[in-house]
């Protein structure tokens, strides 16, 4: 018999001999209930991970505290459209200085320049008034003739309305814009773009607002001792 035959008999003789073996062998024993006690499984309890807050910063003194009770006040020209820097610097100091208040506001120009600004409104009125409606206004002013320049306004009265409007609007937007960027901490004035002309930067605003918070604190601190 080659290979190939004892192969083919072989095989299935010691699948034969392998299924009576596990025949006549007795199962293992079962472990009894006594002997063993079914423990479950250990529970593990998940905690929830804490993290520091503001008002944990706040109450150990950190930065969090340095702004609590101060006030910061930003005073600009709203008709030179500098809201846009005030409202930059007002959430770089909220963010820098936890707890600060800062306010915003307009910065009123002079008194001569308040009183010329309205003026202006009644000037353009006057003369597109005397535009339409010049030949019944200057016999009641006493007037028989209307003079000769009210004629060369009327000659084009459309220009003249429109430049009376756009002149007008103009002369009053400079009238009414102080130029001012002003900053107050503590009603103390730290930087004035009047006197400096020229607008601070981030980093110079959040050092001069943080110098003069630290005095008013160390200020406080000696008065508090003093008075124990």
């Amino acid at each position: 018999m080659d290979r190939t035959q004892l192969l083919l008999v072989g095989l299935p003789l010691f699948l034969f001999i392998s299924d009576l073996f596990q025949l006549f062998t007795p199962p293992p024993q079962k472990p009894s209930s006594s002997d063993h006690h079914h423990q479950p499984p250990p529970v593990i309890q998940k905690q929830p991970l804490e993290f520091p807050t503001t008002t944990t910063t706040q109450k150990t003194g950190g930065i969090g505290a340095v702004g609590l009770g101060n006030t910061v006040s930003i005073d600009f020209c709203s008709s030179c459209s500098y809201r846009g820097t005030a409202v930059t610097m007002k959430n770089m100091l909220d963010s820098q200085f936890l707890g600060v208040h800062v306010s915003l506001a307009n910065y009123p120009p002079p008194l001569p320049k308040r009183l010329l600004g309205k003026v202006v409104p009644v000037f353009q009125f006057g003369i597109i008034g005397l535009v339409m409606a010049g030949e019944q206004i200057f016999p009641r002013l006493g007037f028989a003739v209307p003079p000769p320049w009210f004629y060369q306004l009327r000659a084009n009265r459309f220009g003249t309305m429109a430049t009376t409007w756009l002149l007008g609007n103009f002369f009053q937007s400079m009238l009414q814009s102080s130029g001012a960027f002003e900053v107050y901490v503590n009603g103390e004035l730290v930087f004035s773009k009047l006197k400096e002309n020229r607008f601070p930067g981030e980093i110079e605003l959040k050092d001069l607002v943080g110098r003069r918070i630290a005095n008013s604190r160390v200020v406080d601190g000696l008065g508090a001792s003093s008075l124990l």
